[in-house]
């Protein structure tokens, strides 16, 4: 394991390690071993824990690694499962590398990672702590209902590992994932501003940059002269740059204020109440 990889073979392993393991470039599953082979995890039906919705699934699924195509002797067929789980080292690799995920880095080895979703500035709990946590939840399914963006695998993970929940009206959880798309839309935003895009599709790319946005604006970028395209969009990458990075150090749980420690007991019951809330949210906003 080095500063630009967290892969580590499997004799490295504890109980109470956060691991993952990359479903595509832009994706990772993460879980807690818990010792004898056997690792915790938070799923949604099917496996596809990314669910987009869009014809981006078909694509993705497409890139996930898979053992074979025959169930699990010992943990069977898995894909009609949600929630928290318990599966066999193999079946939650599904043939892809194992991976340790850090805590309690520095903000300069946050920033120098490549990818979200393999390090926090977050120290992390005892073991036997994260292994009574991931435990508990695993009995009572206690990690409320999967959501990409505010209540992933990683959210899970993280929570087992230092207690720490993300409350907070920005639905961002925990999850260094999407903390660092988040903090890339800014870049993208700021780079489409400089092509020439209008404001509203500059906050569309926050979430998603269109294609056909990109193409349009290019197009119009490329009738300025090189030295100006050059030195000005050289500009817009180095401040760019500089707001990622600002990003992806705001964002972390460990740097977070709008986190709090939560006794696993409790969980269960705050997150039945925070579905209800969110539900009745979406209700109102039809």
């Amino acid at each position: 394991m080095g500063l630009f990889s967290n892969k580590i073979s499997r004799d490295e392993l504890k109980a109470g390690d956060h691991i993952y393991s990359w479903r595509s470039y832009i994706y990772s599953h993460h879980g807690i071993y818990v010792g004898d082979g056997k690792v915790i995890h938070f799923t949604r039906r099917g496996g596809l824990e990314i669910g987009t919705g869009t014809y981006l699934d078909n694509i993705i699924q497409i890139s996930v690694p898979r053992h074979g195509d025959n169930p699990c002797p010992n943990c069977g067929d898995q894909s009609i499962l949600d929630g928290v789980i318990s599966s066999c080292l193999d079946c939650f690799l599904a043939g892809g590398s194992l991976y340790l995920f850090q805590y309690d880095v520095s903000k300069a080895i946050l920033v120098a990672k490549q990818r979200g979703g393999t390090c926090t500035t977050a120290p992390s709990d005892p073991p036997e702590e994260v292994v009574h946590r991931a435990k508990c939840l695993l009995w009572s399914n206690g990690f409320g209902e999967y959501h990409l963006l505010d209540n992933n695998c990683e959210d899970f993970a993280i929570y087992c590992k230092t207690g720490l929940l993300v409350f907070s009206v920005t639905k961002s959880g925990s999850s260094s994932q999407v903390n660092a798309v988040c903090a890339a839309g800014g870049v993208a935003s700021l780079a489409l501003r400089y092509l020439g895009v209008g404001r509203t599709a500059g906050q569309a790319a926050s979430l998603a940059v269109s294609p056909a946005t990109v193409v349009s604006a290019a197009t119009r970028a490329v009738t300025m002269t090189l030295g100006l395209v050059t030195t000005g969009f050289a500009a817009v990458a180095v401040a760019g740059y500089s707001n990622y990075c600002i990003g992806r150090v705001a964002y972390d749980v460990g740097v977070r204020k709008d986190v709090r420690k939560v006794p696993v007991e409790e969980l269960a019951t705050l997150m039945a109440v925070r579905n209800i809330l969110d539900n009745t949210n979406s209700d109102k906003n039809k």
